[in-house]
């Protein structure tokens, strides 16, 4: 499949494909920008991919081409990635409709978020009108799904009042809104109570900037139910950021913010790919964690060998 071999592509670290990807991506960016883009995340066990598969074929079903995005995040310790997208969403990954990849990050939490950045215009220039970002890891990539999508959907459980103790307000304050899943069987009287909690919890949170008042919604992928309901939803809040100029606006604040994170990202590569820097970073490395030196005097000192200067 092209779509697949120009993702590969963009994701080589080799010198000569990253000038080729840069073409293609040139050529191509007339033809992106028009999907809406959903970023999806949720605490363990709340059973996203069988949401994402549920919610996807459903789309698929009125039409819609999809694509589901991971923020894959690579295990330091291991070197490996969890990249069980394709077997977890068996029948979502044989719709024609539908494309599934992951993105391992080789540690990098923003060099994954820049590649699925690059993979998500790729997916939108092939046509694909939806596209959903999963994140696999906890933390940080919340952040950095939330600055590339244009509504944030945050899976929950029933039993709110235990779980939002457990919840990072931030994560709670970054959702467009919040989705219980699992409502079907001895769980909907409990899923009515945490549809109460959570929706006097995000009351508590100061206005948003689009103006949009983060909804409470309940599903059951299981039993398809709930489902149709979300997506109204989000055709609601694409219709309102639309006509009161968010959508523009945030579409353009990422694009800047994606421009710093590429600075920032490159810097890091070429810092730790500099000659000098990796001679004396072991030996450095041996003075913090014995504690003879401290990390501030540490980094300055690398910064400096960096730089070509004394300190």
């Amino acid at each position: 499949m092209i779509l697949s071999r120009a993702i590969t592509l963009i994701e080589s670290q080799l010198s000569s494909d990253k000038e080729l990807a840069q073409q293609v991506l040139e050529q191509i960016l007339p033809h992106s920008g028009r999907s809406v883009r959903i970023g999806i995340t949720g605490v363990p066990g709340v059973g996203k991919s069988t949401f994402i598969e549920a919610f996807g074929k459903n789309l698929t079903k009125a039409g819609k081409k999809l694509a589901v995005l991971a923020i894959d995040p690579t295990s330091k310790r291991s070197k490996g990635s969890i990249m069980g997208d394709k077997t977890r969403m068996e029948e979502l990954s044989h719709d024609p409709l539908a494309y599934i990849r992951p993105s391992p990050s080789g540690g990098s939490l923003g060099g994954v978020a820049n590649k699925t950045r690059e993979t998500m215009l790729l997916c939108e220039a092939a046509g694909f009108e939806v596209i959903f970002i999963e994140t696999v890891g906890v933390g940080q990539s919340e952040t950095l799904v939330k600055g590339m999508v244009d509504f944030f959907l945050l899976l929950m459980l029933a039993g709110a009042g235990d779980e939002l103790q457990g919840i990072k307000k931030g994560i709670m304050e970054m959702a467009d809104a919040v989705v219980i899943t699992k409502a079907d069987g001895t769980n909907q009287a409990a899923t009515q109570r945490a549809v109460v909690e959570y929706q006097n919890a995000l009351h508590l949170f100061p206005p948003t900037e689009n103006g949009w008042y983060p909804e409470v919604k309940t599903c059951s992928a299981l039993e398809n139910r709930g489902l149709y309901d979300i997506w109204e939803m989000i055709e609601r809040f694409s219709h309102q950021v639309r006509q009161n100029g968010f959508f523009h606006q945030n579409r353009q604040q990422q694009n800047l913010e994606w421009m710093h994170s590429l600075i920032r990202y490159a810097l890091e590569e070429k810092f730790y790919q500099h000659p000098d820097v990796l001679q004396q970073l072991y030996k450095v490395e041996s003075q913090v964690e014995n504690e003879k030196w401290l990390p501030i005097k540490a980094a300055t000192y690398l910064l400096s060998v960096f730089q070509n200067f004394p300190t």
